[in-house]
């Protein structure tokens, strides 16, 4: 089983192996767990804060706060982040705090504006699921920047009631979310929006751990045999590490990922992650890299050095890895 000192060791690998402010504060941060406060990072934040992985960020972002529309792409403009939602969620993967500068602060009344209706941006209704289902996506995000949002609550509480009737008797029922869906939403269709895991977990001390096991073996279980976002599953690992899509695994073993307990689908996972560690403690994807549209979380601005190929390939192990002994492993004093 993988500890917190497997992780620190390669943490402190790839510390060793880039010497990158922004990868060093990253990794401090986000994976090591380094308080906010201390002395040493706030002085390494000061370098992250003017790198150009963070400036590329400033300059990209637009003047309502995002980085183009929500989730709809405009093919008409020629951007490197393609949608807001993906412009919000590198700047949390970097590290970034509504604290830090103004990116995330401005993010954040963007998402509010788009919640209370007052955005210039509408809601493209192309059918009666969109409205509830990018409502809960803009809560999802607006939640990880500033938690607890009032502007959250009401759409928190009725995925929680969604939830609750879908796995009232520990199974999930389709019936039972369909007729739950169509009391809150007023919709009509057979088709549902998918569950808001996500966004349920964002308070996850006000969650049954009950109700959270039910949607790991749902979910986590569907994710795990059938592969999610792309038709794979993660007992059916390529053989070598180095592969043209073993990037795209990282969706699906994510997704499974967000829920405690996630060792029940991800253990095969996460060994055959540890067995393919460089000697240096580092991991590489190699030169064969495909990535999804939209899948916008590598850390580097530019991949084509071997370097950034690296450091984008590792910190999203360890990112994985993280999340990972979180969810698994008791924290022992």
């Amino acid at each position: 089983m993988i500890t917190y000192e497997d992780l620190n060791r390669h943490a402190k690998a790839l510390l060793k192996f880039c010497a990158y402010p922004a990868v060093q504060y990253k990794v401090k941060f986000s994976i090591l767990d380094t308080p906010y406060e201390d002395k040493e990072l706030s002085l390494l934040r000061e370098a992250f804060l003017k790198s150009d992985i963070v400036e590329e960020m400033a300059q990209t972002q637009d003047d309502y706060g995002g980085w183009g529309n929500f989730q709809s792409k405009d093919y008409s403009v020629k951007a490197k982040i393609p949608t807001s939602s993906v412009g919000i969620e590198r700047c949390l993967y970097i590290g970034l705090t509504a604290a830090d500068r103004d990116i995330l602060f401005l993010a954040g009344e963007y998402l509010e504006e788009l919640l209370s209706g007052t955005s210039h941006e509408k809601v493209r209704e192309k059918n009666e699921r969109a409205v509830p289902w990018q409502r809960a996506k803009v809560c999802n995000l607006l939640e990880a920047i500033a938690p607890r949002s009032p502007l959250c609550d009401e759409t928190w509480r009725q995925w929680l009631f969604i939830a609750g009737r879908a796995y009232e008797d520990g199974v999930y029922c389709y019936e039972k979310d369909k007729a739950a869906q169509h009391e809150v939403f007023l919709t009509r269709e057979d088709r549902l929006v998918p569950m808001q895991s996500e966004l349920l977990l964002r308070r996850r001390e006000e969650i049954a751990p009950s109700l959270e096991d039910a949607m790991l073996r749902h979910l986590g279980g569907d994710a795990c045999t059938n592969g999610y976002f792309w038709d794979k599953t993660p007992d059916k690992l390529p053989e070598n590490f180095v592969y043209n899509k073993t990037r795209r695994w990282f969706k699906t073993f994510n997704y499974i990922n967000q829920f405690r307990g996630s060792r029940l689908y991800l253990e095969n996972a996460v060994e055959w992650l540890m067995d393919n560690v460089r000697k240096d403690g580092v991991w590489d994807w190699g030169t064969q890299t495909k990535d999804p549209w939209g899948y916008f979380e590598y850390f580097s601005c530019n991949r084509n050095y071997r370097h950034n190929r690296v450091v984008d390939c590792t910190i999203e192990v360890l990112d994985f890895l993280k999340k990972y002994i979180d969810n698994n492993v008791r924290k022992t004093l």
